[in-house]
C-alpha cells in the first residue's frame, strides 16, 4: 500500500514537471523521513531541479508544492530546511485501503527465466547448494509476488567432469557392471553412494596423477554419446537428478524445466552456436602459442589495437576439439534468448504431489508440452566464483551483436557457505583443537567434508521435534512432526536469507532454531501469538478485519506508535521491488523480522482482549489481523510456512 501511494506521488510530481517544465524525469526520488514526525515521504527533487531552473531550491520546492494540488491519499505537503518537501499521508485512507487485501501487481507479458541450483549430477546435494536453490526459489516468489511470469530452470551438467569421476569409480575402482549399478540406483539414497565414491576416486588421482588420463577418456565418450559408459553415466545422473528433487522439494522448491548438457550438444545447439560465432567475428583459431590448435574469444579486457596477449583469450574449443563449459553455456543462453533458431525435444521427468510437471530434455520429446525459452530477462543463480565465466557469456552475446540481451542478463552471485565449529562437531565430524577456533570452517565434497542436504534437514526436524513434543504432547504425532518440519524449514530458508548474498555464512544449529533473535522461528511465533489473539477472542481475523472496515472513520487520529506499525505492514509491496530491482532477497527477511519485533511490541503495549473501550478494540484487533496478514505474506513469500502453534 505504502509503494501504491509513493507511485501516485511520483507520477503527479512527473506529469507536472513534464507540463511545467518540459523535464522528462524517469526516475523521481522519494525518500523515507528519519522519523514519523517528519511524515511519510521526503522528495530532494528541489535541490537537483535548482540548477535546471536556475532558481533557489526552496523556490522550486514551493512552486512544485503549489503546482501538485490535492493527491488521493495525501494529506498535506511541508516544505523543509533549504527545499526537501516533506508529505504526510492521509492516515484514514491508508487504514482503509489496508482493511482489505491489497490487490495483485498487474501481471507482465515479458517472461523472465530464473536458473538456479545446477547441481552436478553426481553426488548428494549439500549445505552450499541448498543456499543456491533457496535464494533462487526465493527470487522467483518475488518476481511472481510482483506479477512477472518466470519459468524456473535448473541446469543439469550431465556430461562434465564430476559425473566424469563417479562413472571412472563404478567402472575402474569397483569394476561395476550397468545392471549392478542400476540395481544400486534402486537402493535409498543412492546419491549418499556416490557422495562416498566420488571422494575416494579423488584420493586415486592424487595417488597416481596418471590416472588422470582415465578420466579424459571417459569424458570423451560421455560428449561423444552412443556408448556403454555414456549409458552408465545417464543412468547414474538420472537417479542422483531424481534425488536432488525429491532434497530439494523438502523445502518446497520446485522446477519448470531441467535442460541438460548432453542435449545441447546431441542436439547440435553448440555446432550452430560455433557456426555463429566463428562467421561474426567473435572466435579465432591459434596457430601458435600456448593456445595454438584453439579457438578463442578476446574479451574486452583486451588492448583497443591488434596487440593481444593470451592473457586476453577465453579457450572456447580446446586443441583436442572438446569445447569448454563457457562455450556451451554461450549456446544455451543464445536458446534462452530465443537466437539459437533450435529448440529442445521435451518430455515429462517428475511429478510433485500437487500434479505439476517438471519437464527435462530429450533428443525426441513428446509433442506436446509447455513453451519454454525466449525469456525477456535471464538471472543466473550461481556463485561468485563463476563471476568469470558469466561475464564471458556476457561478452560473447555482445560479441555477436546482441546488446539488448546481454543488458537483460544477471549474474545473481552469492557467497560460500561454510560452519561453524559446533555446528560440525554436532554433525559428528572430527575437528581439530586448532580449528575449533575458528569463525567457520570450510567444506569440500571432493574431500568428503561437508553437509549433506538431506542430513542437515534431518538433523533440524530432530532438534525442532524435540522442543514441540516438550510443548505440545496433547496433539498426534502426525501432527507434531508437521510443526517440527515447519519450523526446521522456516528457520533453514530465513538463516540462508538473513545475510546479504556478498556474506559467507557461517551456519550454526542454535542460531537458526532460536526463537530469540532475528530468526525464522521468531517470525513464525509473531503471527502464532497474532493467531491466538483472535482464537482466544473467540472470532476470526478476517471477521475483526470486516468489522473494522465498517468502522474505520473512527480511525482519523491513530496514535503514532500503531500508525507506524501500520505503515511498515503496508510496506511489503515496496520491499518486494527493491529485493527485485537489488537482487537481494535478505531486505524482505530483514523486513519480517522488524515487522515481527514491531509487531511484539505492540502485544505487550497494548492489552487487546481486556481492551474496554469497543472502537479502540477494534482497532487493536484490526491492527493485529492486518500485520497478521502482512507477515504471513512476506514468509510465505519467503518459502516458509506458519505453523498453527510453536
Amino acid at each position: 500500500m505504502y509503494l501504491q501511494f509513493q507511485q501516485i506521488l511520483a507520477e503527479r510530481v512527473r506529469s507536472w514537471l513534464r507540463e511545467n517544465c518540459q523535464l522528462e524525469l524517469s526516475n523521481i526520488v522519494i525518500e523515507q523521513p528519519p522519523k514519523i514526525a517528519l511524515g511519510e515521504f521526503a522528495l530532494p527533487l528541489a535541490f537537483d531541479l535548482a540548477k535546471r531552473l536556475r532558481k533557489p531550491p526552496r523556490k522550486v520546492a514551493e512552486e512544485l508544492v503549489t503546482g501538485l494540488g490535492a493527491i488521493p491519499g495525501i494529506k498535506s505537503f511541508e516544505i523543509a530546511g533549504a527545499g526537501y518537501i516533506n508529505a504526510r499521508l492521509d492516515r484514514s485512507e491508508f487504514v482503509r485501503q489496508m482493511l482489505t487485501a491489497p490487490g495483485k501487481s498487474a501481471p507482465s507479458r515479458d517472461k523472465v527465466l530464473v536458473e538456479h541450483t545446477s547441481i552436478n549430477p553426481n553426488k548428494a546435494a549439500h549445505i552450499g547448494h541448498l543456499r543456491n536453490a533457496i535464494l533462487g526459489d526465493t527470487f522467483v516468489r518475488l518476481l511472481r509476488e510482483a506479477g512477472h511470469p518466470v519459468d524456473v530452470q535448473n541446469y543439469i551438467d550431465n556430461t562434465g567432469v564430476q559425473v566424469a569421476d563417479v562413472v571412472v569409480g563404478f567402472e575402474h575402482l569397483e569394476s561395476k557392471t550397468y545392471e549392478q549399478i542400476a540395481a544400486l540406483t534402486r537402493q535409498p539414497r543412492f546419491d549418499y553412494y556416490c557422495w562416498d565414491l566420488y571422494a575416494r576416486v579423488s584420493q586415486w588421482y592424487e595417488a597416481d596423477p596418471a590416472n588422470k588420463n582415465v578420466r579424459l577418456e571417459t569424458l570423451h565418450k560421455l560428449e561423444a554419446g552412443g556408448n556403454e559408459t555414456a549409458r552408465v553415466a545417464e543412468l547414474i545422473s538420472t537417479a542422483v537428478l531424481k534425488r536432488h528433487l525429491e532434497t530439494m522439494q523438502r523445502l518446497s522448491i520446485l522446477y519448470n524445466f531441467l535442460p541438460r548438457e548432453s542435449e545441447i550438444l546431441h542436439l547440435h545447439f553448440w555446432e550452430l552456436a560455433f557456426q555463429q560465432m566463428k562467421e561474426r567475428g567473435v572466435l579465432r583459431y591459434e596457430t601458435e602459442g600456448k593456445n595454438a590448435g584453439c579457438w578463442v574469444m578476446k574479451r574486452s579486457s583486451a588492448t583497443t589495437n591488434d596487440e593481444q596477449t593470451p592473457e586476453d583469450d577465453k579457450v572456447i574449443v580446446r586443441s583436442n576439439g572438446t569445447v569448454t563449459y563457457v562455450g556451451k553455456d554461450i549456446a544455451y543462453h543464445l536458446w534462452k534468448f530465443g537466437l539459437l533458431g533450435l529448440d529442445f525435444g521435451y518430455r515429462r521427468f517428475y511429478r510433485y504431489p500437487d500434479g505439476h510437471d517438471c519437464w527435462i530434455s530429450a533428443e525426441h520429446g513428446e509433442a506436446d508440452h509447455p513453451h519454454f525459452g525466449e525469456a525477456s530477462e535471464i538471472y543466473n543463480v550461481i556463485d561468485s566464483r563463476q563471476s568469470d565465466p558469466q561475464n564471458n557469456v556476457i561478452e560473447a552475446l555482445r560479441a555477436l551483436g546482441y546488446e539488448q540481451q546481454a543488458a537483460h542478463y544477471t549474474h545473481f552471485s552469492y557467497e560460500m557457505v561454510a560452519l561453524t565449529p559446533r555446528c560440525a562437531l554436532e554433525l559428528g565430524y572430527d575437528v581439530a583443537e586448532a580449528d575449533r577456533q575458528r569463525s567457520y570452517i570450510e567444506v569440500s565434497g571432493r574431500k568428503g567434508f561437508g553437509v549433506k542436504a538431506d542430513d542437515l534437514l534431518d538433523a533440524l526436524v530432530a532438534s525442532a521435534q524435540q522442543e514441540v513434543d516438550a510443548r505440545q504432547l496433547e496433539r498426534s504425532a502426525e501432527e507434531r512432526r508437521r510443526i517440527a518440519t515447519q519450523i526446521a524449514i522456516g528457520a533453514l530458508r530465513y538463516f540462508m536469507l538473513k545475510f546479504t548474498k556478498n556474506a559467507v555464512i557461517a551456519f550454526d544449529f542454535k542460531d537458526a532454531l532460536s526463537f530469540e533473535g532475528e530468526t525464522g522461528p521468531y517470525v513464525q511465533y509473531a503471527v502464532v501469538r497474532a493467531s491466538n489473539i483472535f482464537r482466544k477472542a473467540g472470532i476470526s481475523a478476517e471477521q475483526s478485519l470486516e468489522s473494522a472496515d465498517r468502522a474505520w472513520a473512527e480511525f482519523l487520529d491513530l496514535e503514532d506508535d500503531i500508525w507506524e506499525l501500520w505503515l511498515t505492514a503496508g510496506k511489503l509491496a515496496l520491499m518486494v521491488e527493491q529485493c527485485i530491482a537489488t537482487t537481494e532477497p535478505a531486505y524482505l527477511a530483514k523486513y519480517a523480522f522488524q515487522l515481527a519485533q514491531a509487531f511484539n511490541n505492540f502485544y505487550h503495549r497494548h492489552h487487546i482482549l481486556t481492551e474496554e473501550n469497543a472502537g479502540r478494540k477494534t482497532l487493536l484487533l484490526a491492527t493485529a489481523a492486518v500485520v497478521r496478514r502482512q507477515l504471513i505474506g512476506a514468509l510465505s513469500i519467503l518459502g516458509i510456512e506458519t505453523p498453527e502453534v510453536m
